[in-house]
C-alpha cells in the first residue's frame, strides 16, 4: 500500500483544496467509531445532535484536525485508515487554521 507524499515543490492551491476534504474525511472518520465520537464530543464540548450545525461555523473543521492531531494513536489510526502520511493531516489542519506552511527552503 502506497502512502500519499507531500509534493517536492510548493503546490499550495491544491493543498489548499485538499484541506477541507481531509477535515471532512475526518470528520467522517471520527463519527462512524462510536467511541470516537464520544470522546470528540467530551472533548470539544459539542453534543451529537450540534455537529451538523457546528460543521458550518468558521474553525470547526480546524478544531476537527486538532483532535487528530491531539492523540498520537489516534492521528497514526486515521493516517492509516485513509492513506495518508501525518505530514499531509498536519499540513491540512496549518491551512484550515491560517497558518502558514513552510514551503521548500524556509527554514522552522
Amino acid at each position: 500500500m502506497t502512502k500519499r507524499q507531500a509534493p517536492a515543490t510548493s503546490n499550495k492551491g491544491a493543498m489548499n483544496a485538499d484541506a477541507p476534504s481531509i477535515a471532512i474525511a475526518a470528520l467522517s472518520w471520527i463519527a462512524a467509531d462510536g467511541a470516537m465520537m464520544s470522546r470528540f464530543c467530551a472533548l470539544s464540548g459539542i453534543e451529537p445532535a450540534q455537529i451538523r450545525q457546528a460543521a458550518t461555523e468558521p474553525g470547526f473543521l480546524a478544531g476537527v484536525m486538532d483532535f487528530i492531531l491531539a492523540h498520537e494513536p489516534t492521528l497514526i489510526r486515521f493516517c492509516a485508515d485513509n492513506d495518508l502520511e501525518p505530514g499531509i493531516v498536519q499540513e491540512a489542519a496549518m491551512r484550515l487554521s491560517g497558518g502558514a506552511v513552510p514551503g521548500p527552503g524556509d527554514f522552522v
